[in-house]
């Protein structure tokens, strides 16, 4: 079981990421209609001094969804618990977290839908009642405690709505969900972050940058970083447009963000299925990927790009697959029905 704690007063360099992730609400780009509904919710809570209600945040990887997290402890002058689904395998792992929880702690629970029933269970009138019901010894003899907690705020996270249970989602106060950021969210985020990793970046460096990193904050992070070493390595002093697609083309990220394996992906159904349709285990044993990472990974943004479709029958290459490649497009396209 993984659990971190992160105390409001520790410096940023020390706790996450060379402190790339915005401590505050105010720092925090994108996601305009979150941010306001956050702030009420959290001026709300400080003016009754109160915990916040439990929050659940849902949407793709690499969002923003833990860093929120972070600034609500932040934002309430708390300490931030981490844990996933996953690492609570049973209910006493939950339990053992529970009862170390001081009072306006944050708890947050990353894949929760990834929680199994028994814990799950275990967690509803934690969030209800803020009390806990802990079985003592075995058989016959066994017998129930109830634990009062302190009140403390569940954020959970998921990247798939639809697998979180009826029960869970309705007890969460707040139900949002992170979208896709444009290029100048990203640009403004990319300029954000060469300044405290100390590289200049231009307008234009950063906006390269930017529209070829998904629509994903993290994605743009890593993006600048590996430019930045190409840069340093290179003997460039700061970040412009010349320097980042160098840079990004030594790495194999393209005009438009895809790298290595999205290409794969596009070469394979194109030229060794003709175009498609082909099934998504046959796709995945033909790259060498998992299906799991294949559709939850990759295919979002192909799809989002209009360069594959998901049918019926399987996953095809779109008119714009084939003109990626430099391939000459069939004059027949494939059947989405």
């Amino acid at each position: 079981m993984r659990e971190e704690f992160l105390d409001p007063q520790e410096s940023v360099d020390e706790v996450d990421d060379v402190g790339l992730r915005p401590r505050r609400l105010d720092d925090f780009v994108g996601q305009s209609e979150l941010r306001d509904k956050l702030s009420i919710v959290l001026e709300a809570a400080r003016r009754r001094h109160e915990a916040v209600d439990p929050l659940l945040f849902a949407g793709p990887p690499g969002l923003g969804k833990t860093t929120l997290s972070v600034i609500i402890a932040a934002e309430m002058g708390t300490r931030l618990h981490v844990t996933s689904g996953p690492a609570l395998e049973r209910a006493g792992d939950l339990a053992a977290i529970l009862t170390s929880l001081e009072e306006g702690d944050v708890l947050f629970i990353d894949e929760i839908h990834r929680l199994s029933r028994t814990v799950e269970e275990i967690l509803y009138p934690a969030m209800e009642d803020f009390q806990i019901d802990i079985v003592v010894g075995k058989g016959p003899a066994a017998s129930s405690i109830r634990l009062t907690l302190p009140r403390f705020t569940l954020v959970g996270a998921t990247t798939r709505t639809g697998m979180i249970t009826g029960p869970l989602r309705d007890r969460f106060g707040l139900v949002a969900r992170l979208e896709y950021y444009n290029d100048s969210e990203l640009t403004a985020i990319v300029s954000r972050a060469g300044d405290i990793l100390r590289i200049p970046t231009t307008p234009e460096g950063a906006h390269e940058i930017a529209r070829r990193s998904r629509g994903t904050p993290r994605i743009a992070n890593r993006l600048l970083r590996r430019v930045r070493d190409f840069a340093e390595v290179e003997g460039h002093t700061s970040i412009d447009g010349k320097v980042a697609d160098s840079g990004l083309a030594v790495f194999g990220v393209d005009a438009v963000g895809l790298d290595k394996v999205d290409r794969q992906i596009l070469s394979t159904i194109c030229q060794q299925f003709s175009g498609g349709p082909v099934g998504l285990s046959t796709l995945s044993i033909a790259i060498g990927e998992q299906a799991e990472t294949v559709e939850d990974v990759y295919e979002p943004f192909l799809i989002q790009r209009g360069l594959i479709a998901r049918t019926p029958r399987g996953r095809v290459a779109m008119a714009s697959a084939w003109q990626h490649l430099g391939l000459p497009v069939p004059t027949e396209q494939p059947r989405l029905l």
